[in-house]
């Protein structure tokens, strides 16, 4: 029924996004295994996940707003060719350096896939059709992540890390064919690239990101200089890489703002459990993966309703309940004790955060394309990923820089900061109105 109602636009989208979603968590589960393959120190192997991170996020508004100069399908099939054979490579791969420029590579392509994604389906459907489809966008933002910790935990286990890599390429190649027969060609704008504000915005949010996560605050001071002077440049184009007016709207700002906060609760979450789960339970990489399905599960439940519940009682009520329901589940996690066991400390938590998860991100990301003119579709989906791929790193950074003085486990610190975040969102989200 799905796929006749929406044709073959959906699918592909979704399959797209859920990939490089999927490829950047099974980093988590993968890491010791890579490491110990490649005989690389912690600093080092922090880069192959460091290295995507930066191009992904520091190359997404350019990206995104070349989808809008150049047309979607153009762009979309280029990010998926860089993407597929980057993987590939690093596949095939065992030099340190070389996965290393890979993976950044890798991770260019991924800032091409998922603003283009987002932007396909603004083109192709309107009215409820489209709310629909970014809703279920939302949600595979969810599935994505976690469903990337059971793929890449059960691949790793059962075979090597590098089939983690290998698995993109059968899938891009599946997409790149559906996406040359059955994705419309749509032109982009006639107007000039400003290569300017390009470079600024690549090399502010490329520092940003890095100096996030390597906790190097000198480097964000100079990161939040680069990107003051591109919006100040920007303010004065009159044909700017980034349109200013798209914060002019309040639902739209305060939906980037909630999408940052909702990343720097849930990325410690996602990143610190396969630890203590390791740690504590010694699970293996694909149990710790297993472990993540309650989660996964009840997030795909509730993505079923979705739709009507949001017709029946709105964006911004489901978003206040959604937030509800994390800062209830990270405060079960933060005061259970391991002791208790993986049932009552985590599965039973992760049912509620799975909720929430599941209410909060199909709302934000309709809210961050509230009455965003279509032809700008994909630089106002390009500031929805931005938000989402920098709200990550600021949350961990932040919990880095603060461990030192922190007695207890890092781990529950993470949860308690969460809670944080999600309180501030709240207060966001009530600005949220439609």
């Amino acid at each position: 029924m799905t796929k006749q109602r929406f044709g073959m636009v959906l699918p592909i989208t979704l399959l797209a996004y859920f990939l490089i979603l999927m490829d950047n968590s099974i980093i988590f589960t993968s890491a010791t295994e890579i490491g110990q393959s490649l005989n690389l120190s912690s600093s080092t192997l922090s880069w192959v996940s460091n290295a995507y991170t930066l191009t992904f996020g520091g190359f997404l508004l350019l990206s995104s707003r070349l989808s809008d100069l150049l047309g979607r399908k153009r762009i979309f099939l280029i990010g998926l060719t860089i993407f597929g054979l980057s993987s590939l490579l690093i596949g095939l791969s065992s030099n340190v350096a070389v996965v290393i420029a890979l993976r950044a590579i890798q991770g260019l392509g991924s800032s091409i896939i998922a603003p283009t994604t987002l932007a396909l389906m603004m083109d192709n459907y309107q009215g409820q059709m489209r709310e629909r489809a970014i809703a279920y966008y939302g949600v595979t933002a969810g599935l994505g992540a976690s469903l990337g910790l059971l793929i890449g935990g059960g691949l790793t286990t059962l075979f090597s890390w590098e089939a983690g890599f290998l698995i993109n390429v059968p899938l891009t190649a599946l997409l790149f064919y559906l996406t040359i027969r059955f994705v419309p060609h749509k032109a982009g704008l006639k107007t000039n690239i400003d290569y300017i504000g390009a470079i600024l915005s690549v090399i502010g949010l490329a520092a940003l990101i890095d100096g996030l996560t390597s906790n190097r605050w000198l480097l964000i001071l100079l990161a939040v200089i680069v990107l003051a002077c591109f919006i100040g440049f920007e303010s004065r184009q009159k044909q700017p890489m980034l349109l200013l007016a798209l914060f002019h709207n309040r639902v739209r700002a305060g939906a980037y703002v909630a999408r940052m906060l909702f990343m720097m609760a849930m990325l410690p979450y996602w990143f610190f459990l396969p630890q203590v789960w390791q740690a504590s339970y010694h699970l293996t990489a694909l149990q710790s993966g297993l472990a993540f399905l309650p989660l996964t599960l009840v997030q795909f439940v509730v993505s079923l309703s979705l739709g009507r519940l949001i017709a029946h009682f709105g964006n911004q009520l489901i978003l206040l309940v959604g937030e509800g329901l994390l800062f209830f589940g990270l405060l079960w996690t933060a005061v259970s004790a391991v002791s208790l066991g993986y049932l009552l400390a985590f599965a039973l938590p992760m049912v509620v955060v799975g909720i929430g998860q599941g209410l909060v991100l199909a709302p934000v990301t309709s809210a961050g394309l509230y009455k965003a003119p279509d032809e700008l579709a994909g630089i106002a989906s390009g500031l929805t990923n931005t938000a989402h791929q920098i709200g990550g790193p600021i949350g961990l950074s932040l919990i880095v820089a603060t461990a030192g003085n922190y007695h207890g486990q890092v781990a529950t610190m993470a949860f308690f900061t969460g809670m944080a975040f999600v309180v501030v969102a709240v207060f966001v989200v009530r600005k949220v109105q439609k």
